[in-house]
């Protein structure tokens, strides 16, 4: 499934001929990630290998970031080609709006990917089993300008908590960070969105000795929603997802796109898509969320942001009823 794409390299000169927003030959395609610990990485890795396989003198590389806000960020500044983002950011971006505020960016879908999670976690010695219950504990809400961290205050907000007067403290860590934390005992719980399973809480589940929790949040869907758009859903996480998880987890989930900016070239979309659509049963074993990635997913209401014209013509050419 690594060959190079045929389709792909031909539309190669016309990508390097094209204005801004393409590649120059023998410049670096950027992939912004995230965390090591989360989805994003392996998957951004995979991504540039496909790419630097398929594209001549193109170097495709993914770049550890702190995740979808510093990506779309990145994004707007023109350090990033290629970002992978949670919609609720994509869609601040766009807006200028929370942390783009009165800066926005043209961010642009190219395809929908999968759902990310929210997941609280905590430990049973804890005693924590309600959002309720977090009141007075200390906990991390993400690394800064991680979509955790949007996703986080806003479900605080939501259950009713003040995120700046209802904890004992607060830190904003990285999910790794957060598993090495609350097994030193410095914090009680962590947020942490992402596909499942991810790196970092399975870490924390096989810690011998240790029983996780998830707590329980989607109840709290119409108030988010209410105040946010309707970019969230509920869903469950399967009961044995991570080592010791009996109890089927309730929470709530937004989707994951890879977005690039209104003015990137259509012939780089295309050769994006058409080398990533071409790896995709590879893809799914660097990762069992990118298993997700089908034409079904791709919908407009999904993506949240406007499509770019090249993906749209591409995922209407494979057969997609974006909606």
């Amino acid at each position: 499934m690594n060959r190079i794409s045929r389709r792909a390299a031909l539309a190669l000169p016309a990508i390097l001929g094209a204005s801004t927003g393409a590649l120059a030959q023998g410049q670096q395609l950027v992939i912004a990630t995230g965390t090591t610990g989360g989805v994003y990485y392996p998957l951004g890795g995979a991504l540039g290998n496909y790419l630097s396989r398929a594209l001549p003198n193109t170097s495709a590389t993914a770049e550890v970031t702190a995740g979808s806000t510093a990506n779309f960020q990145l994004l707007g500044a023109n350090r990033a080609q290629i970002v992978f983002g949670q919609v609720d950011a994509a869609v601040d971006s766009i807006r200028g709006a929370g942390q783009f505020r009165g800066r926005q960016v043209p961010t642009r879908a190219i395809a929908v990917l999968y759902t990310n999670r929210m997941q609280v976690v905590t430990t049973a010695d804890r005693n924590i089993r309600t959002m309720a219950d977090l009141k007075g504990k200390r906990i991390s809400t993400g690394a800064p300008q991680s979509a955790t961290e949007l996703f986080a205050s806003r479900l605080i907000a939501a259950a009713g908590l003040n995120l700046n007067s209802d904890f004992r403290g607060r830190e904003r860590l990285s999910p790794a960070e957060s598993t090495n934390a609350i097994r030193d005992n410095k914090i009680d719980a962590y947020f942490f969105v992402s596909g499942v399973p991810t790196s970092a809480i399975t870490d924390l589940a096989a810690t011998p000795g240790t029983q996780i929790v998830l707590i329980d949040h989607a109840e709290f869907l119409e108030p988010i929603v209410r105040e946010n758009g309707p970019v969230y859903f509920a869903e469950e996480i399967p009961a044995n997802t991570y080592p010791g998880q009996t109890q089927a987890n309730k929470q709530l989930s937004v989707a994951n796109i890879l977005a690039v900016r209104e003015d990137a070239s259509p012939d780089l979309v295309r050769s994006i898509l058409t080398t990533l659509w071409e790896n995709r049963e590879d893809w799914g074993r660097v990762h069992a969320e990118a298993r997700n990635f089908s034409v079904q997913g791709q919908k407009t209401a999904a993506a949240g942001v406007p499509w770019h014209p090249a993906a749209e013509a591409f995922w209407r050419g494979q057969g997609a009823n974006l909606g």
